[in-house]
Formats: C-alpha cells, structure tokens, sequence
C-alpha cells in the first residue's frame, strides 16, 4: 500500500491501509533533493565503495526509525553482490536477520502481479485494452460508463479515480474477496478516471482473478509461482500466514506504538488482498526478481516477459506529483542522471522497498521488521542518489523527522477527553440494519455499552458516543476471540465514525462516515 519518494497500502485500526500508505509517501518526498543535470556512470567499483557507508545509514536508521532487524540486498550486472542482515527477527530476543530471513513484502507484490498480466498479454490470452468485465462480469462500479471502459491495463495502473483505499478495511472486518469485488459497486467516484492518482488494491483482486481463469489456474499464487517464481527459483517466496509462521528463518512484525510491538500474522492483511500485498519473501528470492528486471525480461538466457510487454509496466501511467508517476506495480521517478523503477510495501508489521536504475544495471532490496517503510525508503533514495551521482542529503535524518512529525499529529489526534455517556436515546437505535453489500448489522446495548455486530462475519464493533453528537458514535472493532489476533496487528483505534439518521424517504439508517467505507445500512422493518 506508497511513502514519500514512494508509496503505498495501509492497514486499518490504529493507522488504516491508507493512512499508512499516506505516512509514506509523505515521507519520501521530503527527502527527495533538487537535481541539476551532470550525467554519472555506475560500475561495480563505485557500487562496492558505497557499501561501508550504507552499512552505516542501516545502523542509524535502526535506531533512528526504532526498526528491530532489517535485510539488504543490491543486484549488479546480473549478480547478486551484497547481501546482509541486521538487527533482530524480534524484538527482545536474539535471533539475528539473515538475508534468508523471510519478511513479508507488502504492496513490492503489486510488480508481479504486473508482470503476470504481461504474461498473459504475451501468451494471446489477455489484451491490455480488454473491458475487464469481459472477463469478470462481478466487476461492477457505481458508474456503469466507466465499468464498460475499465480495461485491463487499468486494474494496475492506479488511476480509477475511486476513493483511495476503499473498502481496503472490509477485510479486517472479517470479509471475503467476493465481497470486497463486490464493494466497489458503491465506492463513489471521486476523481477524473485515467488523469487522477487514487491508490487503491481492490481492482489487484480483480485483476489476479482474471490471471488465474485465463491461465486454468486454482489461484492467482498457483499461476505466478509456475509462470514466475518457479522459473526464476524463488522457492522461499510463498503467499500464507502459515508459510512465513511456520519458516524456520522468519522475521517477526512490530508495530509501532511508540516503541515496536510484536504482533501475529493473519490471514486478514495482508494475505485477503493476495496480489495487492501478500507475499513473503527474503533478499535472496528478490534478488532473482531484480535480475529479471534488469536483464528486461530475460532471466539465465531464457525469455519470462517480453520485454515489450514488461517496458509496459514501467511506463508512467498517471502522475502523483512533478516528480513522480505511477505505472503498474511500480512507480517511476525522472532523474537527471537516470530513472528510478520501485515500489514499497508496507503492512500492519513489515516495510519493504525494492527498486532499480534500469539504465545502470542496479538495484536494491530492503526488507525491515517493522510496519512503517520509512526507512527503507530513505535508504534506498540515499542509495539512488550516490548511484546515480544526484546531490546528497542526508535520507535517513530527513526520513526520521518527518516520520516523527507524523506520529505527534497522530497521537494528538488521538488524545480524548473523559468518556462520554450513552445518549439517553441510545435505545431507539437498536435494532436490525441491512447493506445491500455488507449484510446485516445489529445494534443493542449491551452491558450498557452500544454495540453493532456485522452478522457476516460475526465482528463485534464497539460504538463509542461522540462528545456533543447524540447520535454520532466512534466504531472500534472489539477483541472478540476470532478478531483479536487482528485488534492486535492493528490497535484498538477507531476505523471509521458512524452516524444515526434518517434517509430521503424517512427511513432511519446506520451511515458509515469514513470516505474509505462508504456503507449505508437500512433499518430492517419491525427489527
């Protein structure tokens, strides 16, 4: 989900998949210098002397961002030449990182997806200009003119114009792929389809259900590990909580709360997004990945994407700001001395970034145990720079800073006055409320607290009054047995406010207020 030079996914709860992915990228831009043209070679040499002074911007940024362990890879010329680990797989014990310490990689999984509908398209099996509801009649938008022109190259390319991140948080609530497809028929639309960045990772979904049934394939994962991860031998990559759980070599996920908090892994984020952000991997399985990118499709003399096809994905598609551009998967930035190709990821416990100079035959991985990509992405911009010969400044201080100025507003924002009681009208919002997408949801009161229990999936959300609001509530998913491995990953903050009230016709109705969620429950007759 992009960070500041980059961007990304965000999860929910104490930051949501989107607030995430805005920390990012927010982040990167402020380390992002001016340029002045003076055009620099890249060799070997070069790259080698840079590794005792990286080894030092890891050991600061560790410290300074508060990151437990971290992994780094850089692929030159088709080698793999530097690969370390640092740090620790969890915090408070000794365990140190390799680089065969497996991590999850978040949203640096949106490239293969990418490079899987390339693929597709060099098989004959997919175009690029194909309506995606040709393939997958269940894609429907709120604008039937833009579900008849959304095309294939548009599932990737992050310019739908939709609320960024919508209904990214449905899956913490306990709700299936299906239901997150179906979702977006009510996501509204906010921006100019194809001219407006909005970062989303419900249309991923949709576009690795499509890879699967075009290749006769049980899943997305079972077709991009015989296409792409078995040809390029990247056996440790897998796309489960119980694959990383279960790995002898595994980093542990911290959330940051002021000092890292380990948490578990789930199957709610990042694997029920699966293209958009679920894999696993190491430095040693992306490195394979990286050769692939620089050797523009080719990989041990044989051909795994055409490099027309693969050229596709690179392309800017849509611009972020003037100095960057989304393409499909990755994010493409213009530089003076050469362009950057990358992505990163962040999930509720991992940062990642993985990017590359393909005019310079290198790139980096950076894989780190703690979810925020913050440091790996001002790592890797202070590699760029030095790379490419671009004015220095120092990546990890400005990283740090902003990524400190961030939680401060946060934990302002979060600071609250005494409880509020119950409004003495509580009672008359109890009862049974029905979404066309998201089911039942009813609401009681229960040991005189207001509760809304969503009857799908059987989450339990506690709804907190709003001082001055009698019927404005805060909802917070509640630590139920089923869902609080999630209130773990995620915290126990608020996911959205929602508000008692009446629709145009006089029904009374349940509104989710998040632009994120924007779900509307009708009061069921007589319930």
């Amino acid at each position: 989900m992009l960070s500041s030079s980059f961007a990304e996914i965000r999860p929910a709860g104490a930051k949501s998949i989107g607030q995430l992915c805005r920390s990012l990228v927010a982040a990167v831009l402020v380390a992002l210098p001016c340029l002045e043209p003076a055009r620099a070679e890249t060799s070997l040499p070069k790259i080698e002397a840079l590794i005792p002074e990286l080894e030092k911007q890891i050991a600061t940024g560790l410290k300074e961002f508060g990151v437990p362990g971290a992994s780094v890879g850089i692929v030159f010329d088709d080698k793999l030449i530097y690969s370390k680990g640092f740090g620790v797989r969890t915090v408070g014990k000794s365990e140190s990182v390799t680089p065969d310490t497996l991590f999850q990689i978040g949203s640096t999984t949106k490239a293969f997806l990418a490079a899987s509908l390339a693929q597709a398209v060099d098989a004959g099996r997919l175009k690029w200009t194909d309506p995606v509801i040709d393939h997958l009649p269940a894609f429907q938008l709120a604008d039937p003119w833009i579900t008849r022109d959304f095309r294939i190259l548009d599932l990737a390319a992050q310019r739908s114009g939709l609320t960024a991140y919508v209904n990214d948080s449905l899956a913490l609530l306990g709700y299936d792929k299906d239901t997150l497809i179906r979702s977006l028929r009510v996501a509204p639309q906010t921006g100019i389809f194809r001219s407006d960045f909005r970062y989303l990772n419900i249309p991923h979904v949709v576009a690795g259900e499509i890879v699967a049934k075009v290749n006769g394939a049980n899943s997305w994962f079972d077709s991009v590990k015989r296409s792409l991860l078995d040809p390029l031998g990247m056996t440790s990559t897998s796309m489960t909580p119980e694959a990383i759980d279960q790995a002898a070599n595994h980093a542990v996920g911290h959330r940051p709360e002021g000092r890292p908090l380990p948490i578990p892994f789930h199957f709610a984020f990042p694997y029920s997004v699966g293209p958009a952000g679920a894999f696993n991997s190491n430095v040693k399985d992306m490195a394979q990945w990286l050769r692939l990118h620089l050797g523009r499709g080719q990989f041990d003399g044989k051909v795994l994407v055409s490099e027309q096809n693969l050229d596709v994905t690179w392309t800017p598609r849509v611009a972020m700001n003037e100095r960057l551009a989304y393409a499909m998967g990755w994010v493409a930035s213009a530089t003076p001395n050469g362009r950057i190709i990358w992505h990163n990821g962040g999930t509720t416990g991992f940062g990642a970034h993985v990017g590359f100079l393909p005019d310079h035959k290198v790139g980096i991985v950076i894989l780190t145990n703690l979810g925020n990509s913050s440091m790996a992405d001002s790592l890797a911009q202070w590699f760029y720079d030095r790379a490419l010969g671009n004015p220095q400044v120092d990546n990890i201080a400005l990283g740090a800073a902003a990524v400190r100025a961030g939680e401060e507003r946060e934990r302002k924002e979060r600071v609250s006055g005494p409880a509020v009681p119950l409004p003495a009208r509580a009672a008359e919002f109890a009862g049974s409320y029905a979404s066309p997408i998201l089911g039942t949801a009813t609401v009681a009161i229960v040991d005189g607290k207001l509760r809304m229990t969503l009857e799908e999936t059987e989450a339990v959300v506690a709804l907190e009054p709003v001082k001055d609001e009698p019927s404005l509530f805060s909802a917070s998913l509640a630590p139920t047995p089923a869902f609080a491995p999630i209130v773990a990953m995620t915290g126990e903050a608020s996911f959205t406010q929602v508000r008692f009230e009446r629709d145009g016709a006089g029904r009374p109705v349940l509104r989710w207020l998040s632009p994120e969620l924007p779900h509307v429950f009708t009061r069921e007759p007589g319930r």
